[in-house]
């Protein structure tokens, strides 16, 4: 089996309820709330899309440290991810998503403020069109992004995890 051709995926329960989670060889490239069962479809969709050829491999040794890291940020022990990242998306998607990952742990942006920041003051749609989109919710944080109003719209989770989230960021002390 080629390597570089496999997805390795698992699903976890996490405090915020199952999750399913990918990875290439490169790094994580798939996250989606909902168990392995109700996301299987949605990850053969999405690897088809992006990696053409691909076997998909479950496993429960590939996806340890996401895992572990990813319930350290939930159970408020953790503030930055250390993992190799293989996002995949258009160019304009990936922009988006680097301008979240520069998004301070416990702030939050407009769509606005990041349309702004990426020197495209007029594609706030398009903004929020690639948070709709971001591959690995949770680690690119596009939950901290809000409406200008300072209201929470959309978010693939739900706007109760989106709420979850945010209250656990302000809270969180490792000290």
């Amino acid at each position: 089996m080629n390597e570089e051709k496999v997805v390795y995926y698992q699903d976890f329960n996490s405090s915020i309820g199952s999750l399913t989670i990918a990875s290439t060889q490169k790094g994580i490239c798939w996250i989606e709330f909902g168990d392995v069962e109700s996301n299987l479809f949605h990850l053969q969709r999405f690897t088809k899309k992006w990696l053409k050829e691909y076997t998909l491999v479950e496993t429960e040794e590939y996806l340890t440290d996401a895992i572990l890291q990813l319930n350290e940020y939930l159970a408020m022990k953790r503030e930055i991810f250390d993992l190799p990242l293989d996002l995949y998306g258009t160019p304009f998607q990936k922009v988006v998503w680097n301008a979240l990952l520069q998004i301070p742990f416990g702030e939050v942006r407009s769509y606005k403020d990041i349309a702004i920041q990426i020197n495209a003051p007029k594609a706030v749609r398009a903004i929020g069109n690639a948070n709709h989109h971001n591959p690995v919710p949770l680690i690119v944080p596009c939950h901290r992004v809000i409406g200008s109003n300072g209201n929470l719209v959309g978010y693939r989770g739900g706007t109760e995890i989106k709420q979850i989230l945010l209250n656990l960021e302000s809270k969180i002390n490792l000290g």
